[in-house]
């Protein structure tokens, strides 16, 4: 390479273009190293020397001076910039090149001097290829802030220019590695100024300005813009409509804001067609003050003062009053019947215009409807009668006119001559002149007189077919309210039908009009006299109100206590005949081993001589089975055995069964003869032929309660009985104690009735007391069995088994207060290396648990002890849950032969624990406290006693009810252990310490004291008792005054009372043998069509979900419940995996493939027979009260009463209105929102930050266990969750949920007020809705119609519901929660 200084390559050659020439660069001068030779090193270089213009020599002097002595020549551009020494480009023809690598267009430079010197800027443009249209963007510079720190400002233009496209070059091109092709100065700024303003605009959200491609950033920037704006005027929008929403106009007009509670309230609407719908059913269907109550003058002067107040216009609150019964009704009347261009404004909803139809299709048909409605006929109406004259304009103004009228004999007739009218039209023309027109034989004519706004009034006519005998079709326009111009219209066609018939009656009714119609705007024609104009139903026409029809009840005829009557001797006859033959001698022989033997002539002389008799006897006695049999053979022995009709009450359905057949048995008759039984859902029994019949407590009462209803009728019910036997009333059960104040008025007015009350404690006096102001009071007492039965305690078991160690000390499972208390099963922990394998305990709400590997050993201990001798082991438990466990844990035991007692079972599988084992086999019988009395497992030789209870408390203060497991009685656990010493000597395992037996209670508290009393209080409110509260505190123990009104108040809550009188459903309720909230399901199901369902709901809450969900695959079974469900809420799991069970065993699938499918879904197979069963229990049931028809199969009903099973929507509202007032709220979070491809979607709340609130404990949570719980969306617009039962642990929790929506709580969830200060609705007295006023009565006035239909129920047995109108409305409004479909 060249390594000498030479000149510039010049000459003649032509230049050729660059970007530095496009710059206007001079670069003539550029010099390629020095001009001095010399090979040793290179000099350092000098500036050139400054060239004359038109020299002829670079080098020659001027004037024989130096150069610099003229002056130096002013530096070159590349000088100036980058200095003598820089060979590459400059900044300027790097960011040209760079816009011409984009196709930018070319760029544009501005400079502005500023003090100090200079600053530039770099403007780009782009043109778009297609239409050709130039974005030019903002000039690119540096902030202010910069320049104002004295940075970047240049001394030249050129050097601004320099600047400013290094600046921009870095704007579009940081990203790369662009600093090493600028000048040093500039590459200094790119890696330092520079860098730092892109640092500083990243941070304060401008990184935007340093993109690649701004024209790029400046679209997104510009649409991010327009988005933001969008969103600013969406929020703006939504605020002020948050605003007004969050302001109402309260009943005397004041606008006041709304607090935050109701403003979170849910919203309300009714679609106009769902709206016209239920008006119309209303006003024909609805009644108005249907006992004729007539309000006094003073009351009906108040009424009107405070609803003219509320905006209301006197003349129509008085004209309410008139047919009213009170204010609430008065508010309702008007709200329903007053046109709604004269409802004060804060009964109408948001934005409402009245008049203003919606838009249509059929214009032409629009505009006929707006002529017609114009003069204030109801647009509904005009629309009716618009369509039934095949949209004759003109018939139907008639037909409008003759609902007016009421003119039942005008016809509209064909067309005839028209030459009066027409003669008639001329003269007015002449009169009126310009107030007259004409157009399609109409004419218009303007009054002289205006309205009070000075606006003019205008009458319309046209012609009859006949006229002037017929009245012609006359309207008047004028800005007045509807009903006004419809007073005005209705006086004066009465005036012109009266007076002007025959004759021209156009110019008098012109006249008339002038002079009247001031006087009608002052008083207008009454409500009732427009209401055929007004709407589709005449009000004039209203329906009378359902009486109800007092049946005439059948009682049996007293008895007639003559001796000896032919049947009597009969009856005699074949009982002495029984007595001689070897199987009753066998009877007789193992009858007198028992103790009540020794007794028989004490027990028959007592009850011959007392009216009561208590008879006191420990279990085993025989008391139970002998002292009824001592009476009856009595009675026979003296001639009266045809009058013998004795019932004998058992507080279980086992008990009942069972005694039938012990007491058959000893008098070699067959069940359903002489002795028979009737339990619920099945009866062995022959009237004039059963003379004992063993009944449930529940069955008697029943039979009590549908007497009549007074106490007369309860007397007349028991006619034809001569002796009422209630066992076990030890026990304090509810049903005992209403039936023992029931029978004490009885026996007042019967004074041959005999009652026996039969007790296995020796606590006879307070039973004595209660009725030894009534009667006579006899008492017997015998003595129990004498084997002695041994007891052993817990740290004896433990020791016996060597299941482990029992150390007072040692390490507890329980709370440091209860250490001591030893728990079932051992409360402290045996040292675990003499432990077995250990199952799940049971805790109770005390700590204490269950220990399930301890009672199969004591099983285990219990057979290798008895060997070969027979016997079997019965053990006490508190539920069934714990039943199951147990026999779970002794299956494993070879030569058991195990069964389940409770409550729970059927019949036949109760009966199964009195047959003898198979051979070989020792009979284990789990059972709870069914057990304790009543019935005697013959061949129980030894009791395992958990000594625990399950029962019910109930607290009447925050209204919850809780079923706990506790520590039974005294009294319950000496039950218990007398039953291992019924045949022979035995053992009571007891798995308690002595210590803790002492601190038992004595005997348990009656359950009149510790469950709600809602059921009980209605079943005394049906017998026709006016004072609860006093009838009630003649029980043997009172219950507590707040218990009982607050059970008074939550039947008037559920509807089953309306101002301390019996409802419709409260009727209905009272006969069906079921909690009231099954029973109320299944009333709703009825009349709904969708029977079956709600039958399977109601059987399902009484035996249990028939989920099951293991510990170790919850979620797993969790997915399975929600599978069947849908969202819909635990019950409708419930239901639709039964009624698909149901379905495939319909279909005969084999049962083992059934249990499979079981399996698989996590249903228990068992749980689905027993609510099938109770399904069938309850068919039967609503059979027994005329509730179905007889002659429906006992497991199936007809298809009308099931049209809807499939409508989750309308089973959700069904059974929130069940389950009322059990409602809680839910609320949402705010809402947030994100993008998607469709615009903004609101995003689903998370489960957690929804929450619940109820009325009665402020915020629950849902249960961990429930479908519910993982909920973000719930179906149907549903903002209320309805809940079964509650329980408190941590927090208050609630099962069985169900959501619901707004209709759901309208229609069935209590009473609905309107809020006196016009903020919406109030449901129930807490659950606020924000809506229209009128909804809120419309449906208020819906419910009593459908009470009506109950009522008509109540004594038409046979009525379908499910066809009429009423339900049929209510049902679509709460399927489509009001709007239209």
């Amino acid at each position: 390479m060249v390594n000498k200084p030479h000149a510039p390559r010049q000459g003649n050659k032509k230049k050729q273009g660059t970007a530095a020439t496009a710059n206007g660069e001079d670069t003539s001068w550029i010099v390629f190293g020095d001009d001095k030779p010399g090979k040793k090193g290179k000099q350092p270089q000098q500036d050139p020397p400054t060239v004359a213009s038109g020299s002829k020599s670079k080098n020659a002097p001027t004037n024989g001076q130096p150069a610099q002595a003229e002056g130096e020549k002013k530096p070159d551009t590349r000088t100036l910039i980058a200095g003598s020494s820089w060979t590459g480009k400059l900044p300027m023809t790097l960011f040209n090149e760079h816009c011409q690598k984009q196709k930018w267009e070319k760029c544009e430079y501005t400079t502005h001097r500023r003090d100090g010197g200079w600053t530039g800027a770099v403007i780009i443009k782009q043109k778009n290829p297609k239409t050709g249209e130039i974005t030019s963007l903002p000039p690119i510079l540096p902030p202010k802030s910069y320049f104002d720190s004295g940075k970047g400002i240049q001394a030249s233009a050129v050097e601004a220019r320099h600047f400013a496209a290094a600046y921009a070059l870095f704007r579009v091109g940081n990203m790369k590695n662009l600093s090493m092709a600028l000048p040093p100065q500039y590459r200094d700024l790119w890696k330092g100024d520079f860098q730092d303003l892109k640092k500083d605009a990243v941070e304060i959200g401008q990184g935007y300005l340093y993109e690649a491609d701004p024209f790029l950033a400046a679209r997104h920037r510009e649409d991010d813009k327009a988005k933001k704006e969008k969103e600013r005027v969406e929020k703006t929008k939504k605020r002020e409509e948050d605003q007004k929403q969050k302001t109402v106009v309260t009943l005397d007009g004041s606008t006041q804001r709304l607090d935050k509670q109701w403003q979170k309230a849910p919203k309300v609407e009714m679609g106009v067609k769902t709206r016209r719908e239920v008006e119309t059913l209303v006003r024909r269907e609805g009644v108005w003050n249907a006992h004729d109550v007539r309000i006094g003058e003073k009351e009906k002067q108040a009424i009107v003062a405070k609803l003219s107040s509320y905006g209301f216009r006197p003349s129509h609150v008085e004209e309410a009053a008139e047919i009213c019964k009170d204010e609430e009704e008065c508010l309702e009347f008007l709200l329903i019947h007053l046109p709604e261009d004269d409802v004060p404004s804060w009964a109408l909803p948001e934005n409402y215009l009245a008049g203003v139809a919606l838009a249509a299709s059929d214009l032409q048909r629009e505009g006929k409807i707006s002529r017609l409605a114009s003069t204030g006929y109801s647009r509904d109406l005009c629309s009716d009668l618009l369509d039934a004259c095949g949209g004759d304009e003109g018939k139907a103004a008639f037909a409008l006119q003759k609902k007016l009228i009421g003119d039942e004999g005008f016809s509209a007739q064909d067309a005839g001559s028209s030459e009066i009218w027409d003669e008639e039209q001329a003269t007015l023309e002449a009169i009126y002149e310009e107030r007259y027109s004409s157009s399609n034989g109409i004419c218009s004519i303007r009054l002289e007189l205006r309205t009070a706004a000075k606006e003019s009034i205008t009458l319309r006519a046209r012609p009859a077919p006949s006229y002037p005998n017929a009245l012609p079709a006359i309207g008047i326009e004028a800005n007045l309210p509807a009903y006004i111009k419809l007073s005005i219209l209705r006086q004066c066609l009465l005036h012109a039908k009266e007076n002007l018939i025959g004759e021209m009656m156009l110019f008098n009714m012109l006249d008339w009009l002038e002079q009247e119609i001031p006087a009608i705007i002052e008083k207008p024609d009454k409500l009732r006299d427009l209401a055929g104009a007004t709407s589709t139903t005449d009000l004039r026409a209203a329906p009378e109100p359902f009486t109800k029809r007092q049946k005439q009840r059948r009682h049996p005829g007293p008895i007639s206590w003559i001796p000896d009557t032919p049947a009597s001797a009969r009856i005699k006859s074949t009982w002495e005949a029984r007595q001689a033959t070897p199987g009753q001698q066998r009877m007789m022989e193992a009858r007198q081993k028992l103790p009540a033997w020794q007794l028989r002539v004490s027990i028959v002389a007592s009850v011959m001589a007392n009216q009561v008799t208590i008879i006191s006897g420990e279990t085993g006695s025989g008391k139970s089975t002998q002292s009824v049999q001592f009476v009856l053979d009595d009675l026979i022995k003296q001639g009266y055995g045809e009058q013998a009709n004795i019932i004998c009450t058992q507080p279980r359905r086992i008990s009942a069964l069972g005694l039938a057949d012990r007491v058959a048995d000893e008098r070699c008759v067959r069940v359903g003869d002489e002795v028979g039984y009737t339990i619920r859902g099945e009866s062995k029994a022959k009237a004039g032929v059963t003379r004992i019949t063993f009944v449930t407590t529940g069955v008697l009462l029943r039979r009590l309660q549908t007497s009549g209803g007074s106490t007369e009728d309860v007397v007349k019910s028991l006619a034809d009985v001569s002796h009422v036997v209630i066992d076990e009333v030890h026990e304090r059960s509810l049903d005992t104690d209403f039936l023992l104040v029931l029978l004490r008025d009885v026996l007042k007015r019967r004074q041959d009735l005999k009652l026996i009350l039969m007790s296995a404690t020796l606590d006879a006096a307070v039973f004595e007391g209660y009725f030894s102001g009534v009667s006579s009071v006899g008492k017997v007492e015998i003595a129990g069995r004498t084997y002695p039965v041994q007891d052993v305690y817990m740290d004896e078991i433990t020791r016996m088994t060597g299941y482990g160690s029992f150390e007072e000390g040692g390490e507890s499972d329980v709370d440091e207060d209860v250490v001591g208390d030893f728990s079932v099963g051992g409360g402290s922990r045996p040292k675990p290396q003499f432990r077995p394998r250990k199952l799940p305990v049971s805790t109770g709400h005390d700590g204490h648990f269950i220990d399930y590997d301890l009672i199969a050993q004591t099983v285990r201990h219990i057979d290798r002890e008895l060997g070969d001798t027979e016997g079997g082991i019965l053990v006490f438990l508190p539920g069934t849950m714990e039943i199951d466990r147990t026999l779970r844990a002794v299956q494993s035991i070879p030569n058991v032969h195990a069964l389940p007692l409770h409550a729970g079972l059927q019949s036949l599988e109760q009966k199964r624990v009195f047959a003898r084992p198979p051979r070989g086999m020792r009979k284990v019988v789990a059972a709870t406290n069914v057990a304790e009395t009543s019935i005697t497992i013959e061949d129980i030789v030894a009791v395992i006693d958990t000594g625990r209870v399950k029962e019910t408390s109930f607290d009447p203060a925050n209204n919850m009810v809780r079923l706990m497991e506790q520590w039974a009685s005294k009294a319950a656990c000496k039950q218990r252990r007398g039953r291992a010493g019924r045949v022979r000597a035995g053992k009571c395992y007891k798995l308690y310490t002595q210590k803790q037996e002492e601190k038992m209670a004595d005997r348990p508290e009656p359950e009149i004291r510790r469950v709600p009393l809602e059921q009980l209080c209605l079943s005394v409110k049906a017998m026709g008792v006016d004072d609860v509260p006093a009838f009630l505190a003649s029980a043997l123990t009172p219950p507590e005054s707040l218990s009982v009104s607050g059970a008074l108040t939550l039947l008037a809550r559920i509807g089953a009372l309306d101002k301390n009188e019996l409802t419709a459903l409260g009727r209905h309720l009272s006969m069906i043998p079921a909690d009231l909230r099954c029973g109320k399901l299944m009333v709703y199901g009825a009349a709904f069509g969708c029977l079956d369902a709600c039958l399977t709901i109601a059987a399902t809450l009484t035996v249990k979900s028939p989920f099951v969900s293991p510990q170790a695959k919850r979620d797993e079974a969790k997915a399975a419940k929600a599978a069947f469900g849908r969202g819909n809420g635990d019950l409708l799991c419930d239901l639709r995996a039964f009624e698909e069970w149901s379905r495939r065993r319909a279909k005969g699938e084999p049962t083992g493939s059934l249990r499979r499918w079981c399996d698989e879904n996590f249903l228990n197979h068992q749980t689905l027979l027993d609510i099938s069963t109770t399904r069938t229990q309850y068919i039967s049931s609503l059979q027994e009260i005329g509730f179905l028809r007889p002659g429906h199969a006992s497991t199936a009903v007809t298809e009308s009463l099931n049209r809807h099973n499939a409508s989750d929507a309308l089973l959700r509202a069904l059974i929130a209105g069940s389950f009322q007032p059990q409602i809680a709220e839910i609320r949402f979070p705010e809402k947030k929102y994100f993008a998607s491809a469709t615009g903004t979607v609101a995003q689903d709340p998370e489960a957690h930050t929804i929450k619940y609130f109820n009325e009665d404990n402020g915020r629950v949570f849902v249960h961990p266990g429930s479908a519910m719980f993982d909920a973000q969306t719930f179906p149907g617009n549903a903002v209320f969750l309805s809940y079964f039962s509650k329980m408190a642990t941590s927090k208050i929790f609630v099962r069985e949920a169900t959501p619901f929506n707004v209709y759901g709580a309208l229609m069935f969830a209590g009473r609905i007020e309107i809020d006196t200060r016009g903020r919406g609705l109030v449901v129930d007295g807490w659950i606020r809705l924000r809506g229209w006023a009128r909804i809120g009565v419309l449906v208020s006035r819906l419910r009593g119609c459908l009470d009506e239909v109950l009522a008509r129920k109540v004594d038409e047995p046979g009525l379908e519901m499910e066809g009429l109108g009423v339900v049929g409305v209510v049902r679509r409004v709460v399927e489509f929660d009001g709007l239209d479909r």
